[in-house]
């Protein structure tokens, strides 16, 4: 059995099969999917897990070269939360956020219940 990092056998199969620029999906338990993108869904109740727990432990994972927010989250106690872990959103409206979510690889649905608390991270390389 895995001793650290992600556990999640569905969740470290899609990080794993992921490429350069790819997309995906960090999101709270409200964000619509787009029809024919998989949901890794992660939430227990309203505000479990919250969105810094799964996010966190997905950036020890991956190499993320880019971020997008929707603008509406700029301000919120979601958009320091990023820039505190460094992170420079680029940001787009929520409904153009959306319409994003069917380009994304895969969407990790959280149980975080704050508003516009969602994040599309384009995938790096290591080198």
């Amino acid at each position: 059995m895995k001793k650290t990092g992600i556990l999640n056998a569905e969740l470290l199969g899609a990080i794993g099969r992921l490429g350069h620029t790819d997309t995906f999906v960090v999101a709270d338990c409200g964000l619509p999917v787009p029809p024919g993108v998989p949901v890794i869904d992660l939430a227990v109740v309203a505000g479990t897990p919250g969105i810094f727990v799964v996010l966190d432990a997905i950036l020890d994972e991956v190499v993320v070269e880019a971020m997008l927010v929707a603008e509406e989250s700029v301000g919120t106690a979601f958009a320091e939360g990023l820039v505190s872990r460094g992170a420079q959103p680029a940001t787009v409206s929520h409904a153009r956020l959306k319409e994003l979510c069917g380009n994304a690889r895969f969407v990790v649905r959280t149980g975080e219940a704050t508003p516009y608390a969602n994040v599309i991270l384009r995938s790096g390389v290591p080198f």
